[in-house]
Parts: C-alpha cells; sequence; structure tokens
C-alpha cells in the first residue's frame, strides 16, 4: 500500500515572524525546529529561550556585533560612493550619544572608527574620562551640540587645550556672545532650516539654531569650520531626509564666501528604523544619493566639495538589542479588536518609555512556542497599576501563542536599543531589567536586575526610614 503524501506543508516560521531579512533588520534572527527564537552570530548560536530561563526576565540584550558591522556597512556605503563618484570630501559618522550612553553600546562604535557628538556637559564628562584614560584614538573629533552652559563651555575649553579635536556647534544669540569672541578653537553654527520632514517631531517650531537670513547677517567668522542643521527623528522616507540637503547646502556656498574655513556639512540625525515593518528606505541607496546631490550642487556652484558629517545614531543602535518579558497572567476582553490581555512581568512606561511617549510600534516575536498554530489575538499589559501601561500595536493586535499551563511564554520587542534606556523611569518603583552582552559565543552579565533597596536608595530611602 503506498501512503499518500501530506498536501499540509510546515509553515515557515522564519518568514511568518519575519524574521532573517535585512530591510527589517532581522537578518540575524532565526526560529529553530522547536520553535526557539535564536541569534547567529557568525558560527555562535544564542539561543534566547535558554538564555532568558537562566537570566530571568524582564532582560535586555545586546549584541555588539550588530552595532559593529551596522558602522561597518554606513561607512563603506558612503566612502565608496564618495570614490566612484569622484567626491574630494571627506566623510566623518559622528555618534549622537544621547541616542544610548550605555558604556557597551559606546565602546564598541568607538573600535569601529566612529567619532562622538555630544549634547551635555555630562554626556562631555564621559568623553574626558575616556580621553585621559588614552582610549580614544588622537584623530577622534566631538561635537558639541546642545545648550552651552558655563560648566558646558569650560569642559569644551579644558579638552580642547588637552588636544582633543572638539567643535562647539553654536546654536543661539546666547552661545555666540560667549564662543564668538573668547573661544580661540573652530566652531560650527546651527541653521533652523523650513524644510521640514515627514518625523517624530515638531513640524511647526524649531527651538534651536538660526534663520538662514541670520547667518548671512553674521560677521566674518574666521574659525567656522561646519555648518549644522537635525530635521527630525525617526525619519519616515528617504525624500524627507535628502530635501533638506539643497536648503542647506544653498546657504553653505554663500557663507563661504564670507567665512573661508567654512569647509564640512552636518547633515545631523533622524535616519529611521523599520519598526512597524513596512516598506522602508536603506541607507545604501540613501548614501548614493547624499553624495550625487551635493558633488552636483558644489560642482554647478563652484565650490570644494564640502566634508560631510552624519549623526544617524538610531539606525545604528536599536537594532542591536532586544528586550525580553514573560507573561504572568491573562485576561480576556469582551469587545476588541484582540482576544485577551496578556500582562508582562515589565513595564511599558519604564522600560521602553516611547510606547507610550510617542505610541511606538515595535517588531514582537514569541521567544518560545514560535512555531505553533496555537495563536491568539492579544494586547500587552504592563506591571504597574497604570492603565497606560500597555502595548496595543496601535489599536490592532499581537499574535502571540496560546498560554499552556505550567510553562513561561516569553517574548521579545526588537529595535530596544534607542533611548529607552536613557528615558527610561521608576514609575511604581517597578525595577528595570537586566542587561545582558551578547559577545563572542558568551554571555555576560553587564547590569543585575535591580532590587527594591537599591531603587529605594535613588528616591532617598537610605536606611533611616524615621
Amino acid at each position: 500500500m503506498v501512503k499518500k503524501k501530506s498536501n499540509k506543508r510546515r509553515k515557515n516560521w522564519k518568514k511568518f515572524w519575519k524574521l532573517g531579512v535585512d530591510e527589517f533588520n532581522t537578518q540575524y534572527f532565526d526560529v529553530t525546529k522547536e520553535g526557539e527564537l535564536i541569534v547567529q552570530e557568525g558560527n555562535y548560536v544564542y539561543n534566547l529561550n535558554d538564555i532568558v530561563k537562566k537570566y530571568g526576565s524582564p532582560t535586555e540584550i545586546v549584541f555588539p556585533f550588530i552595532l559593529e558591522e551596522r558602522l561597518e556597512d554606513l561607512q563603506d556605503y558612503f566612502q565608496a560612493f564618495m570614490k566612484i563618484q569622484g567626491y574630494k570630501g571627506k566623510f566623518y559618522y559622528h555618534y549622537p550619544m544621547k541616542v544610548n550612553q550605555n558604556k557597551e553600546f559606546i565602546m564598541p562604535l568607538i573600535s569601529e572608527g566612529a567619532h562622538m557628538e555630544v549634547g551635555s556637559v555630562n554626556e562631555l564628562w564621559i568623553v574626558k574620562k575616556l580621553w585621559e584614560g588614552e582610549k580614544f584614538n588622537s584623530k577622534l573629533r566631538v561635537l558639541c551640540n546642545g545648550p552651552k552652559t558655563d560648566a558646558y563651555i569650560g569642559l569644551i575649553e579644558e579638552l580642547k587645550n588637552k588636544g582633543l579635536s572638539i567643535i562647539p556647534v553654536i546654536e543661539d544669540e546666547h552661545e555666540l556672545n560667549k564662543l564668538h569672541k573668547t573661544y580661540k578653537g573652530d566652531v560650527g553654527i546651527r541653521v533652523n532650516l523650513d524644510t521640514k520632514a515627514d518625523t517624530h517631531w515638531d513640524k511647526k517650531i524649531d527651538r534651536f539654531g538660526f534663520t538662514a537670513k541670520e547667518l548671512l547677517e553674521l560677521p566674518k567668522m574666521k574659525n567656522l569650520k561646519l555648518l549644522h542643521y537635525h530635521i527630525g527623528s525617526q525619519i519616515m522616507t528617504s525624500g524627507s531626509v535628502i530635501k533638506p540637503i539643497g536648503e542647506a547646502m544653498d546657504l553653505y556656498i554663500k557663507l563661504v564666501k564670507t567665512h573661508p574655513n567654512l569647509d564640512t556639512l552636518d547633515i545631523g540625525g533622524g535616519f529611521g528604523v523599520p519598526y512597524e515593518k513596512k516598506p522602508f528606505y536603506n541607507a545604501k541607496e540613501v548614501s548614493e544619493k547624499i553624495i550625487r546631490l551635493l558633488k552636483k550642487i558644489s560642482d554647478e556652484a563652484g565650490v570644494r566639495h564640502p566634508n560631510l558629517v552624519v549623526e544617524w545614531g538610531r539606525y545604528i543602535v536599536a537594532p542591536a538589542q532586544i528586550t525580553i518579558y514573560n507573561i504572568i497572567a491573562e485576561k480576556p476582553i469582551p469587545k476588541g479588536n484582540a482576544k485577551s490581555w496578556y500582562v508582562i512581568d515589565g513595564s511599558f512606561m519604564n522600560d521602553l518609555l516611547d510606547t507610550w511617549a510617542i505610541h511606538q510600534k515595535w517588531h514582537i516575536v514569541p521567544v518560545n512556542n514560535a512555531s505553533t498554530n496555537a495563536l491568539k489575538s492579544v494586547w500587552l499589559a504592563g506591571s504597574s497599576c497604570d492603565s497606560d501601561d500597555k502595548y496595543t500595536a496601535g489599536g490592532n493586535y499581537i499574535l502571540m501563542p496560546k498560554l499552556k499551563d505550567g510553562e513561561n511564554q516569553y517574548f521579545a520587542v526588537f529595535d530596544s536599543g534607542a533611548y529607552q534606556d536613557a528615558l527610561a523611569s521608576h514609575h511604581c518603583l517597578l525595577s528595570s531589567p537586566a542587561k545582558l552582552i551578547a559577545q563572542d559565543g558568551t554571555i555576560k552579565i553587564a547590569r543585575k536586575r535591580e532590587t527594591a533597596d537599591s531603587i529605594g536608595k535613588l528616591f532617598g530611602w537610605n536606611g533611616d526610614h524615621r
């Protein structure tokens, strides 16, 4: 008797969960036959289900190799297109520390040739410690954005005098008065462009920078080296990345006539990440367009090709971290797009603040049972007592495995490496997740999960509770 072949084909769970796809930033992720989420670093394989069972949840896992590869690729794109198109300016990547100040992020980026951009005196203090500890190559450059307090300016001057290549970017009249006549090093200046972008940002008013008219009325500045603009955060279209360059270059060409040492255009940050996994632009195509446009405008105006600075922080660091939670309870939803609330052992408002602050959508994948057909449409609720501590995918739903008695159900939130740590809070005095580093096939604990005692000390409870 000949057995009939089954028409039922095994579901491609890797494809179903949108894993292994460059355009989704999931090229390193896969699902095993047992339905467990894994990450591949060359020939090393990290089984995330095994890791979270060993170290507990909630936990954040950082993958430095992803940081390094993304930065290497970005530098290669720009340098290759500069060579192909005969572009004479230089390319500099400056990492904006505000995106993620964790040492586990910054040190791998420095090792791959990233320069730094800081936005406060405290961020510059970290640079000082690294500089004094001889952790930097002498060619490293630092840009200083953000409001310049007296302490900030004092530290800038101190580091300049110690030999660090550092450029404060003047952002308003107050800073111009302080830096124009007294500061002896190179400076940059920021323009508030009229061009607006499709972005997570205030599209009407920007409090930073000068108008183009104000900049053209400035007296000659022999030490003006850099023109900077920042068009927004999480820019949603490639056109919104490219369009401001034309306006900025029009101003740059005019400024070069009165400020002959001006030689650098800093197009700021804002390059987006495909959190929602729709068709999204990529760095390779955009970098080629940027170099082609800069060359065309410069050649037509008869000016030297400017050096180019980009500060694309989110693009580099967001995909290098995931956050893992466990489901601790289920509650039915009588009416809604989802069938149940899944209550997690962490907090969106605390750990992934953009969920609440800007209604960020995330790519979410089960860590275990990812190959089951027993899926349920759910909403996720944090463990704080706040009704806003939730994630509903914008009112849609999240597909998750149905819960099994006596078995933990874990899930991973992708792209959590940008901004979330610095913005994290302690609503309801909940603990921040543990932080693990997955590198060279090993797992290291960077920071243990907080205890009630350690959090209490942050709020003044140091042992004397009278």
